[in-house]
């Protein structure tokens, strides 16, 4: 039959007869050859389209402003949204320390020391102090950058240099940094193939964020916590001048913490977040004469989170806005190479803030030279902060602090700066990054439950709607129309091919295959990652069948897959991660646009004359290849072609979310569907696609509450969930769902075909 229906489709293709194979792949094509090119680039121009938007909003916002009050008024709301954007903060107590050993130096010593920033969750840092303490020492906090954690050589000499000055230098390692990596990558030995043993860190930070994405929570806030932490360990020290307390930013993911910690915490006197908020080391210097209009004041999204503040386009919280709160305080306005100072239009805001303050002396700068891109002693690179970016920073502290330092560098050896023992690990049993999601995602969906509790199921059913559409943000297919691109018949039936278009440059091609001689047949939406062309090629069979038994078949291409698809990686370096990243920056996950593209499909679908679409079954499928129980997951970030193959939850999430949002599904069938988001971060290597995040499902009570409620009052069949390795469920704790691995007995029973 593929081979005839190929045949019956060779004209409308544009495709000399007779080619036999792959017919999947041609019968799925919609757009036109002259279109192709577009709509595979449609989601890279609607996300330029976006970020046009939020950046012209941004700038409208900050010419009407035009005066003190006025910007107290806009800044206000805006800090309060980045608040709630990093999740939630367990209760500010003073934190439990344990110094595990002290190193004397010449002038200073160094406490090697712990502090408990959450329940379980321990920080490991440094703590420099003059060797003689003095009555009032100011105290800072240095964020250290995603190259090294807290023993790097510039790190020593900022501490010494600053302690042996009089000051109290805290220099902490990061959540997944240090001695706190949650990754079993320490040296070269801990693999047996060749990789980056410095970057673990640094590229596992991509699984600690998704880790904390799926719970409701973000790697940047657990940052700034651990930041604020920090602070009070320092305002425990007999001395410490809680006026005279100064947090620094390194250069690369350093400055981004450093400044939201700051923005968000008035006790801090002083900030340097290097790179933050202004031109970036990747921008074009000099600045083109228009910056003030063309300058890319949001940012774009990367895999690395605490770069791409979730929401900050949506509610305005931009870096720029960020960093220029902080200028009725202390700043050093920060930048590791060359800096246009006098095209950068955030350094003009800054100015003018400062002066509705009375605070002109309250900024400085630092700068380096050359560029990122360059590899001369002309480029001023540097790990953290280098001494060349240094010189400015000292003479700002001298001038408002009474700092006076002179650079000093008697480095130690990096062993001499670990805080953890065997001793202390005993006793203080710190727990991992995976088992405190766990224990939040389900601590959130016992309380969703709780709250829940003795509803009626319409009632229910609505508070869901109500809680997911919190989350995901704008559900409502907006109006489309729709384009029949060509049909054609085939024994036994005939194909549709459409394009649907909506949100402006938005558009949905599918295809409709119709059973031959039946009066409008019921019919039933197949959803998947792999797009309409996989799902031909690897289920055929099965729709060949449901045809055969009267039952229609459409085959949308979901922005994203198919035809839109932004590429074949999903992985963290992948545009899919990056684009998907900065949608939640807008607000929009892309599941979110995805459920709008899959609502307006079923309105069309109600409308056609040919079938009767007014209760549809959705079949939410997924063709990755599932892991075996026992397969490694030990492998660096970096060896991404021996990465076992990640889920592809995108399928079963829409096909449950549009049995949630259309009362007329009948049905849904799922394959591959993830059992639980909130569980999905136990491994240290989360094998979940970026593209398919859902920050704060577990607070709704997560998929199984969901499917709970919705097996209430439809049929729902699954095939199989799937672990957070990827891994078959064959079991699962819905009620009243069938288990049923395959698709056509279970769909023709219910549309009484036998």
């Amino acid at each position: 039959m593929r081979a005839i229906l190929l045949l019956a489709l060779a004209p409308s293709l544009g495709l000399a007869q007779p080619a036999a194979e792959p017919f999947a792949k041609l019968v799925a094509t919609v757009a036109p050859d002259g279109e192709r090119k577009a709509l595979a680039g449609m989601m890279g121009e609607h996300l330029r389209a976006r970020q046009k938007e939020a950046n012209d909003r941004s700038t409208a916002a900050w010419k009407a402003i035009r005066n003190r009050e006025q910007w107290e008024a806009f800044v206000t709301p805006k800090l309060a949204a980045l608040r709630a954007s990093l999740g939630t903060f367990p209760e500010a107590k003073a934190p439990t320390v344990r110094v595990a050993s002290t190193v004397e130096g010449d002038g200073f010593a160094i406490d090697n020391l712990l502090y408990e920033s959450r329940p379980g969750l321990w920080v490991s840092a440094n703590l420099y102090r003059p060797a003689k303490p003095r009555g009032s020492m100011p105290g800072l906090v240095i964020v250290h950058a995603h190259h090294t954690p807290k023993e790097h050589g510039e790190l020593q000499d900022m501490g010494m240099t600053w302690a042996r000055a009089g000051c109290l230098v805290l220099v902490p390692d990061m959540l997944g940094h240090g001695e706190r990596r949650q990754h079993p990558f320490v040296d070269a030995s801990s693999y047996p193939k060749p990789y980056r043993v410095s970057r673990q860190d640094y590229f596992f930070r991509y699984d600690n964020g998704l880790r904390l994405h799926l719970v409701g929570e973000s790697l940047i806030g657990w940052m700034a916590w651990d930041i604020w932490r920090g602070v009070d360990v320092l305002l425990q020290q007999k001395g410490c001048d809680p006026k005279r307390l100064i947090l620094l930013g390194s250069v690369a993911g350093g400055g981004d913490p450093c400044a939201v910690a700051a923005a968000l915490d008035d006790r801090i006197a002083a900030a340097v977040p290097f790179n933050f908020g202004g031109p970036q080391p990747e921008s074009r210097y000099p600045l083109p004469e228009d910056a003030e209009t063309s300058f890319n004041y949001m940012g774009g999204g990367s895999w690395e989170s605490t770069r791409n503040l979730r929401l900050s386009g949506r509610d305005g919280f931009l870096p720029w806005v960020i960093v220029v709160s902080l200028a009725k305080r202390k700043l050093v306005y920060a930048h590791e190479f060359n800096w246009d100072r006098e095209r950068d239009p955030v350094w003009k805001r800054l100015q003018t803030i400062a002066g509705w303050y009375g605070n002109a002396d309250g900024l400085a700068y630092s700068y380096g030279k050359g560029s990122v891109r360059g590899s001369s002693p002309e480029d001023t690179h540097c790990t953290h902060i280098g001494p060349v970016q240094r010189k400015e920073i000292h003479e700002a502290f001298r001038k408002w602090f009474g700092i006076e330092a002179t650079e000093y560098k008697q480095r130690v050896p990096a062993e001499k700066l670990k805080c953890w023992t065997p001793a202390l690990e005993k006793e203080l049993k710190p727990k991992t990054l995976g088992e405190l999601v766990l224990e939040i995602g389900k601590q959130r969906y016992e309380a969703a439950i709780q709250r829940h509790d003795g509803k009626p199921l319409a009632d229910y059913r609505k508070t869901l709607r109500e809680e997911w559409t919190t989350i995901l943000g704008s559900t409502e297919a907006p109006k489309s129309s729709t384009r029949i691109i060509g049909s054609a018949a085939y024994p036994g039936g005939t194909i549709e091919r459409a394009i649907l278009s909506h949100e402006s440059n938005i558009q949905v091609p599918f295809v409709l295959l119709c059973p031959a001689k039946v009066e409008k047949p019921p019919v039933v939406v197949v959803l998947a990652q792999a797009g309409k062309a996989g799902l031909l090629k690897e289920r055929g069979e099965e729709y060949n069948a449901l045809l055969a038994k009267g039952i229609a078949v459409c085959l949308p291409d979901v922005r994203g897959t198919g035809e839109t698809s932004m590429g074949s990686g999903r992985g963290r370096n992948s545009a899919a991660t990056s684009y998907s990243s900065s949608l939640l920056m807008h607000g929009d996950p892309l599941l979110a646009g995805q459920l709008r593209d899959l609502r307006a499909v079923l309105g069309w679908l109600r409308k056609h004359d040919a079938i009767d679409g007014k209760a549809p079954i959705l079949w939410g499928d997924s063709l990755a290849k599932a892991n075996e129980p026992n397969a490694s997951i030990a492998i660096p970030r970096d060896d991404d072609a021996a990465l076992p193959p990640a889920c592809e939850p995108m399928g079963g999430l829409l096909a449950i979310l549009g049995q949630l949002y259309e009362e007329d599904v009948k049905a849904i069938h799922l394959r591959g569907a993830p059992l639980r988001l909130s569980s999905l971060g136990r491994s240290h290597l989360v094998l979940f696609p970026h593209d398919a995040l859902v920050p704060g499902a577990a607070h709704t009570g997560d998929l199984p509450e969901l499917l709970t409620v919705l097996a209430k009052s439809k049929p729902i069949a699954i095939g199989h969930f799937v672990t957070d390795r990827n891994v078959r469920v064959g079991k699962h704790p819905i009620p009243n769902a069938a288990t049923e691995p395959g698709a056509v007995p279970w769909t023709a029973a219910l549309f009484g075909k036998k």
